[in-house]
């Protein structure tokens, strides 16, 4: 085939500025932890010497970040004073932690994926999977600071009055399991917006759960527990709502798990599955959306489920279409898209 130079340099192009993104992603990282993002999201126009000042920093590395930064478009330089600055929409994105779109927790992620090449490189070859606990640490706090401003800013407000009659069951006390629950981001928000139900989380990573019993403690709440336990085999019946929010896709029998969590809820009792949002092909989902899911879900929720018994490895894409026949064939008899976000499905399902 000739060769089109055109679409050559198109292509370069597009490389040299994903080549950009990767190397900046340890940038974002260290501007988070460092607080060099909210900082200056909160001030005046800054340069380096006092951007470095109140952040107790040395001036020569943030001179650089900032000028990777600005590069970037992650921040605004300008050139009259040689100071620099964030936009509202760069503070919703890095500088707010409270914005229900700040995303640097997605970096935190990332960096453990390269960390856990090798495993995945050998997982390509012999076709075996990758436990979760057996990933880098980044991936947890990541996986917890990236989920977190969404269900803040959409789960009391919206996903769970999208689901009929639930609030009222929970406002007037009810009996709740949020499953794969891991840093117990969900179940705390829930708990904290609810103080007559009860909640109990479970996950099968048990250093999750020992981190999610030390965010409960130490945000005072009494009506929150935790117990390490697999989506097939978490204790208790009659509960009134069950919760999955962006884990169904990892587990290696997810309609033994629907099952199960038939089984345990009350006959009127709902079960709200939160999933990344996707269409039902693959050509729907070549967009920048599914793109993030689909090198995520190679590196973790494929491995993920096939590390477990059945290893179905639905992926993070896979699509209303496929959820919708995994929970039927778990048992329940009802089944509906409650609202979309886009980056989420929020699907209901009743026995």
């Amino acid at each position: 085939m000739e060769l089109n130079e055109e679409k050559l340099h198109a292509l370069l192009g597009k490389v040299v500025t994903e080549m950009g993104a990767a190397a900046n992603g340890p940038l974002v990282t260290i501007g988070d932890k460092l607080g060099l993002y909210t900082t200056l999201s909160e001030s005046e126009p800054l340069s380096s010497s006092e951007l470095a000042s109140k952040t107790n920093t040395a001036e020569r590395y943030v001179r650089e970040w900032l000028s990777a930064q600005a590069a970037s478009g992650y921040v605004q330089y300008h050139a009259d004073t040689q100071k620099f600055s964030m936009t509202p929409e760069q503070t919703m994105v890095f500088g707010n932690r409270k914005s229900p779109v700040f995303m640097t927790g997605a970096f935190y992620a990332i960096s453990s994926v390269y960390h856990d090449e090798p495993k995945i490189e050998k997982a390509f070859k012999t076709g075996e999977g990758v436990s979760w606990g057996d990933h880098n640490n980044c991936l947890f706090c990541g996986t917890e600071k990236f989920f977190s401003p969404s269900y803040e800013g959409n789960l009391i407000s919206n996903w769970l009055p999208s689901m009929e009659g639930l609030v009222e069951k929970l406002e007037k006390g009810a009996k709740v399991a949020d499953i794969g629950c891991g840093h117990a981001a969900s179940t705390i928000i829930m708990a904290k917006a609810f103080p007559n139900s009860s909640f109990i989380g479970f996950d099968f990573h048990a250093p999750s759960i020992s981190q999610a019993k030390e965010r409960a403690k130490a945000a005072g709440l009494t009506n929150i527990s935790f117990e390490v336990a697999t989506a097939k085999d978490f204790p208790g019946t009659d509960y009134d709502f069950i919760a999955y929010f962006d884990c169904l896709h990892d587990m290696g029998d997810p309609v033994g798990a629907c099952a199960h969590t038939k089984a345990a809820l009350k006959p009127d009792g709902t079960c709200m599955v939160v999933e990344p949002f996707a269409k039902d092909s693959l050509e729907e989902n070549l967009n920048p959306v599914g793109r993030a899911f689909y090198a995520f879900s190679t590196m973790l929720c494929t491995p993920c489920s096939l590390n477990q018994e059945v290893g179905l490895a639905l992926g993070a894409q896979a699509g209303e279409k496929k959820l919708k026949e995994v929970i039927t064939k778990g048992g329940f008899s009802r089944f509906k898209r409650a609202m979309e976000t886009p980056f989420n499905l929020i699907l209901e399902a009743r026995p």
